[in-house]
């Protein structure tokens, strides 16, 4: 390779550097925008979805806060609207020593088809995803973004082998590649795939894209359970 060649290689790596830290600020500033706007409507909800609780007397508080892997493998608190019983880790790990059909599906995709632990309510809150809306408060923090791969649970980085490194580039989403592209009608295996491709592809037109395509797959219920 003569100088010419090396200057011009040089010159690529350094544009996309600074396309790359554009395209960062850009969605940042999206992120808080909406993240904002979003959260004004949060109060409401969360006061409704209170309301339905105590009337099928759950008095148990509506958020859902738990530790999940971000960026780089940094650990944070995760919000959600609370879709499931109060000691759903404790009625998963049952299930998973006495059932072992369960167990097996739980073990391929990370996640069950019919899940006890999900309640009444819940499954309204899943089917019309109103139960990640809290997640925009993870937004606004910084340890999330509007578009990104999924939250992963720690017990998961294992599971996630190679592919872990990949996807932990870049933030967490409240939407993503793996949303718009299948969500609970993908494997475990499938999701990593697809949220791999993103980690390494993300740019302003593909987040785009994803943004627009969410309204459709919400509005749709598609792949949500």
């Amino acid at each position: 390779m003569d100088i010419t060649e090396t200057v011009a290689t040089v010159d690529k790596k350094i544009s996309t550097r600074v396309g790359h830290k554009i395209y960062l600020i850009i969605k940042r500033t999206m992120d808080i925008f909406f993240s904002l706007i979003g959260l004004i409507f949060l109060l409401p909800i969360a006061i409704i979805v209170k309301i339905i609780y105590m009337f099928s007397k759950d008095f148990h508080p509506i958020f859902f806060k738990q530790k999940r892997i971000g960026k780089n493998g940094k650990l944070f608190n995760f919000y959600k609207f609370r879709s499931m019983v109060p000691n759903a880790d404790e009625v998963l790990e049952k299930l998973l020593k006495e059932d072992k059909k369960a167990a097996k599906e739980y073990k391929i995709n990370k996640k069950l088809e019919n899940d006890p632990r999900i309640t009444k309510i819940g499954k309204i809150l899943r089917k019309t995803s109103i139960d990640e809306l809290p997640q925009l408060i993870n937004v606004l923090k910084g340890d999330m973004s509007l578009i990104g791969n999924r939250p992963y649970l720690p017990r998961e980085k294992e599971d996630m082998g190679d592919y872990y490194n990949d996807i932990l580039k870049t933030k967490p989403g409240l939407t993503g590649y793996w949303q718009v592209s299948g969500r609970s009608n993908t494997t475990f295996e499938e999701r990593l795939k697809l949220e791999k491709y993103y980690s390494n592809h993300n740019s302003l037109k593909l987040d785009i894209k994803i943004f627009f395509k969410t309204f459709k797959v919400v509005l749709l219920h598609k792949g949500s359970k």
